[in-house]
């Protein structure tokens, strides 16, 4: 019998928990939900109790955010789907730690498309969430600094100030770092523009995203 990812869903809506639930019910056998919260205090409880190996959070609660209860896991040995709102002050800075996470209302194709990264990701090789270190570190910067990129040997963190440039390769990316440092990363260069946007980088090609600090 495969063994079920022991899940713990942290909500103050209890529609959405309630929508959440049938969800992996109907369409997430991996999953198994062991626990439920309504607030960040009590979500802390959950965790310590039940041990999850994935936590479903949303950001905005009461007694708390989903962040300030990630705080207190300084040994995170699970795995974080973030659940929020579209217009979060905190979604840039979630895209820049290459943190999975939800939007509100929830889709269902797009939920089940997170549970399947997560589950691909586990069945590799599972490592202490340092995604998430990187998330909360960007959240107390008055701007995310550090960049998560996936590479073909593992998540790289680096500074934007470290990147000159970004250049398209079909699907892929090539990040041109200073230390004469190059990274093939399998992400499109439109999805490091979004990211990016606030940032002093501009897009001179169609196929170039400059730092300008390097100009």
């Amino acid at each position: 019998m495969k063994i079920k990812l022991r899940t713990v869903i942290i909500d103050d809506e209890p529609d959405a928990v309630n929508f959440i639930r049938s969800i992996i019910k109907e369409y997430c056998p991996s999953l198994e939900v062991v626990n439920t919260a309504n607030n960040a205090m009590d979500g802390i409880n959950v965790i310590r109790e039940s041990k999850p190996d994935l936590i479903l959070l949303d950001v905005e609660m009461p007694h708390g955010s989903g962040f300030d209860l990630l705080a207190q896991f300084p040994d995170k040995t699970f795995d974080v789907i973030f659940i929020t709102a579209f217009n979060h002050y905190a979604i840039r800075a979630i895209k820049f730690s290459a943190v999975d996470y939800i939007l509100k209302p929830i889709n269902i194709n797009e939920f089940i498309v997170a549970i399947e990264k997560v589950l691909e990701k586990r069945s590799t090789s599972f490592q202490p969430n340092r995604n998430l270190e990187t998330l909360l570190e960007n959240l107390n910067s008055p701007a995310p600094a550090k960049l998560a990129i996936p590479t073909s040997e593992g998540m790289e963190y680096i500074n934007t100030r470290e990147i000159i440039r970004i250049e398209a390769d079909r699907s892929y990316s090539w990040f041109f770092l200073t230390g004469k440092r190059k990274l093939l990363v399998s992400t499109n260069l439109k999805e490091y523009q979004d990211i990016l946007s606030d940032r002093s980088f501009f897009r001179a090609h169609n196929s170039h995203l400059i730092n300008l600090e390097h100009v």
